[in-house]
């Protein structure tokens, strides 16, 4: 491609690679583009729009070949890759993500768990021993750590996140309820579960019969 794909673009695509790996799975060979399109949840006009900035066009009267779009939509979304995957935090949700099956699934590999607190070192969390925060640049050379998982309070993230930079981790996915100051050249990206619950509530206030101007 010669551009970076939109940002809602990019959200759709990981929709449609999920629908696809359940059609494959059973064993679909094609597929077309109203019920990918209904699978994914987004009309066919935008899947449409959407797979042919891939340069990917469906065969009349056939469809999409499955195998090969979910071929095409993987390696956009870099999935060829080998991502190996550090987690800083072996508290509760540090502990339910090393578990995660989805991770694996997605491929990504978990490869180590950090915390600083010293009466966590060593415990086993998804089958990893608990790894203190100091070895993270050691690890990250020994074990070709390529993205970090920050499962931290927020008043630890911004330092822990220096932590994953200076170790040469240029791909971070952080759960902090804080917003994180990263050098420029950095991926970032934001897991807000409690303002995704405060935008649901909102929402389900409406449909309640909230009337659209109540403060």
């Amino acid at each position: 491609m010669e551009k970076a794909l939109p940002e809602a673009t990019l959200s759709r695509m990981t929709g449609y690679l999920r629908a696809l790996e359940a059609m494959r799975e059973v064993g679909r060979p094609t597929i077309s583009s109203e019920v990918l399109a209904a699978a994914a949840g987004v009309n066919s006009a935008i899947l449409r729009k959407d797979l042919s900035l891939l340069g990917t066009f469906g065969t009349r009267g056939v469809g999409y070949r499955i195998e090969v779009l979910a071929e095409t939509i993987s390696e956009t979304l870099g999935l060829e890759r080998d991502w190996r995957v550090g987690i800083l935090g072996a508290g509760n949700l540090g502990r339910a993500l090393a578990g995660y099956a989805g991770f694996h699934e997605g491929g990504f590999s978990i490869q180590a768990v950090f915390d600083i607190a010293e009466t966590v070192i060593g415990d086993a969390v998804g089958g990893l021993a608990v790894r203190p925060v100091g070895e993270l640049a050691a690890a990250t050379a020994e074990l070709g750590l390529n993205m970090a998982v920050l499962a931290v309070p927020g008043p630890a993230a911004q330092e822990l996140c220096d932590r994953v930079v200076g170790a040469g981790i240029t791909n971070i996915l952080s759960f902090a309820p804080v917003i994180l100051q990263v050098p420029e050249g950095i991926h970032m990206r934001r897991v807000d579960m409690a303002r995704e619950l405060q935008i649901l509530a909102y929402h389900a206030g409406f449909g309640a019969g909230r009337p659209a101007d109540q403060d």
